[in-house]
């Protein structure tokens, strides 16, 4: 069963950007936009893990979390404070309340999956793999290092972040935009056609000669990570 994590945040972008990196990394996500309706949810059904939100109508993320921590059913369940609260007190504060990682808002993508995967490594081990496969590719989150059969394949950081995303939601297609977001980071303003270049480099360390590209371009729409690859392989 894939990992359930739970958003409580009430801007509506934020949830939808949250939701949709992480579906595609695999997670099975549910959202709610008040504390009072989270506290609901959270009787109702426990996830893996809850991104919360500091500041909510009905009731606040801080005493959110502090009835989380009461209740022996949830008193271990892994949560992360969004805010955009980056004052060491009130840190401490979201801390002191039971948050096991504090987040402070504007923050990359990457570095929120970053820590919701470590946290749930910590907390789920079961939960998290660390190794993806497809065909004769294997990816190691943890060594950070990646293999074609017998061969070690060395990637840059940008690439394997490249690979490791497109390889997570295998024929899912990423418009260019999207993997700017994902993979660099929304506080990273570069040129969409920065993406071709790294996809280049990216096939060129994997592929040798009469190797399938595990990579697909759909023309005007961005690229994939072949659905088909593990069956040709």
């Amino acid at each position: 069963m894939p990992p359930k994590v739970l958003i409580v945040e009430d801007e509506e972008a934020l949830t939808l950007l949250l939701r949709y990196n992480l579906e595609a990394e695999g997670y099975e996500v549910d959202s709610v936009a008040r504390g009072d309706d989270a506290e609901i949810r959270l009787r109702e059904s426990v996830p893996d893990l809850v991104l919360l939100d500091w500041m909510l109508p009905g009731l606040s993320g801080i005493e959110l979390c502090r009835r989380i921590r009461m209740r022996p059913e949830t008193e271990r369940l892994p949560v992360i404070m969004l805010t955009a609260r980056g004052e060491e007190t009130e840190r401490v504060r979201g801390l002191a309340t039971g948050a096991d990682d504090y987040v402070v808002k504007p923050f990359s993508v990457p570095e929120l999956s970053a820590r919701v995967r470590a946290l749930l490594r910590r907390a789920k081990p079961d939960h998290v793999a660390s190794l993806l496969k497809a065909g004769d590719i294997s990816l190691d989150r943890e060594t950070k290092r990646v293999h074609r059969g017998n061969r070690e394949i060395r990637l840059g950081p940008t690439e394997f972040r490249l690979l490791e995303f497109l390889m997570q939601a295998p024929g899912r297609v990423f418009a260019r935009e999207q993997l700017l977001d994902s993979v660099w980071g929304r506080d990273v303003y570069i040129d969409e056609r920065t993406v071709d270049v790294h996809v280049g480099r990216l096939r060129k360390a994997m592929n040798r000669t009469r190797e399938i590209d595990p990579i697909r371009t759909v023309r005007g729409a961005g690229y994939s990570f072949d659905e088909t690859f593990a069956k040709q392989s």
